[in-house]
């Protein structure tokens, strides 16, 4: 019996040396593409404004479960500093690997970021073995995200701002888009039964909803528009009404064609100086549809107050609107249109990868990961309550009050490049109006000064 016993046990110890062996061989039986041990760990920086890490905290967690070698270190900035600190960190050498820049920035930015390659080579963790585990390194080479790709994922607006030379330079997380606030009392008391929605419709309501004392003094605006310094992305709205009108506002190399007419064209005023004349019109006293001036509050202001029915704003403005005028009884509708198609205006911002990274694959494979991934996105969105980006996303959130108009006008969302800074153009266009409401220089020479100015930022 004792000897059956032993012999039992070296059978065992046999056995399990043989498994020990076989796993072992099997674990030396890798691809070229495997080393031996884990991958290393990185890195990465990742700064953004406005976005607070909450909203990015299932994102990387669930980028993380894949690559758990890879650590994510989020960032957020005001907006006062954000540009500030990104400008100084790469005069000094360093800043972040990924970081969000405004769809306008692009061009000035282009030297400092990186395009994704057609190509990338991640990393991933392996074990292997039964009983004695081991770890291992596997390199996969991955296709990424083609032109195509690119049209057929995000709105036509995507790959009018963010190819750059036939290269792709950032994604979006989310893409808003220029809508039309409204006070809901104020429009109920006027007896209007629904928000305009063309530019005739506008005018009839905001001469409707315009009041004034004996002296000529507004004491309710119709709408906060006419003006450039107290009214919200006044820019972006006279932006949008050239757009809607047809005006060219570049040609294919990128510099300004605003002043032009194009071909085809049959009414007999300039686009451009149409759209500017109608945008001042409302800031005119001598005009019926006088509704605003530069004495006026700040726009959003005003319409928290409830001192104006109409406000053109952004999906931003609707947090700061329920923190400071929780009692304001208002609604997002459509932004007014000319006529057919449909023209809307696209403001977001993309998420892009610092040439001087030294993980530009893992930066870009994130980056996909949380603009492409439809579900990781969703979670994005969910949190931030911000529009979509993705197509595919649009659906969900056309039921949603609030966010409902923003996406609604996504698949016919315009922008416009505005030289290599942006922010000199945007200061140029409120010249524009001013000058035009001063009435000193004829609107046509205002235009061509202005795309004179705007192309010297080139």
């Amino acid at each position: 019996m004792l000897n059956f016993l032993q012999k039992k046990k070296h059978y065992l110890l046999f056995a399990i040396f043989i498994l020990l062996i076989t796993s072992g061989a099997k674990c030396q039986n890798l691809p070229a593409n495997t080393t031996a041990g884990s991958p290393k760990p990185v890195t990465l920086q990742y700064w953004k404004v406005y976005e607070e890490s909450f909203n990015f905290s299932d994102l990387i967690a669930d980028y993380q479960k894949i690559h758990p070698q890879i650590k994510i270190d989020y960032r957020n900035f005001t907006q006062e500093e954000y540009e500030n600190e990104l400008l100084k960190a790469f005069a000094e050498d360093r800043g972040p690997d990924i970081f969000s820049i405004h769809t306008t920035w692009m061009n000035k930015y282009k030297s400092l970021i990186t395009p994704l390659p057609a190509q990338i080579n991640m990393p991933y963790l392996l074990v292997k073995g039964t009983i004695q585990k081991q770890t291992f390194t596997e390199t996969r080479t991955q296709n990424t995200l083609t032109l195509r790709d690119i049209r057929t994922l995000f709105p036509d607006v995507v790959y009018a701002n963010q190819i750059l030379d036939s290269q792709i330079y950032g994604l979006p997380l989310s893409i808003d888009t220029l809508a039309l606030f409204y006070n809901r009392d104020l429009i109920n008391n006027a007896g209007i039964v629904a928000p305009p929605k063309t530019w005739d419709q506008f005018r009839d309501q905001v001469i409707k909803l315009t009041k004034q004392d004996i002296k000529g003094n507004i004491i309710q605006a119709g709408a906060a528009i006419g003006t450039a310094d107290n009214v919200e992305r006044s820019t972006d709205i006279l932006s949008l009404l050239m757009l809607q009108v047809g005006t060219p506002m570049t040609n294919a190399q990128g510099y300004a064609t605003f002043a032009q007419t194009p071909p085809g064209f049959t009414r007999p005023t300039p686009p451009a100086l149409e759209a500017l004349n109608f945008y001042t019109s409302f800031a005119s006293p001598a005009n019926q549809v006088y509704t605003w001036n530069e004495a006026m509050p700040n726009s959003l202001q005003a319409f928290m107050a409830g001192k104006t029915a109409f406000f053109f704003g952004y999906s931003y403005h609707i947090p700061i609107i329920k923190a400071q005028a929780p009692k304001l009884n208002f609604e997002v509708a459509l932004v007014p249109q000319v006529g057919e198609p449909n023209v809307n205006f696209a403001n977001y911002w993309a998420e892009v990868v610092s040439k001087k990274s030294q993980h530009q694959d893992e930066a870009w494979d994130f980056i996909s990961f949380i603009t492409t991934n439809a579900d990781t996105n969703k979670k994005f969105l969910e949190k931030s309550r911000k529009p979509a980006a993705l197509k595919s996303l649009i659906q969900n959130q056309a039921t949603d009050l609030e966010l409902a108009p923003f996406v609604s006008q996504l698949l016919t969302a315009k922008s416009w490049y505005k030289g290599k800074d942006a922010k000199v153009a945007e200061n140029i266009f409120k010249s524009m109006i001013n000058d035009n409401l001063e009435g000193i220089i004829q609107t046509q020479e205002i235009i061509n000064l202005g795309v004179q100015k705007v192309n010297q930022t080139y």
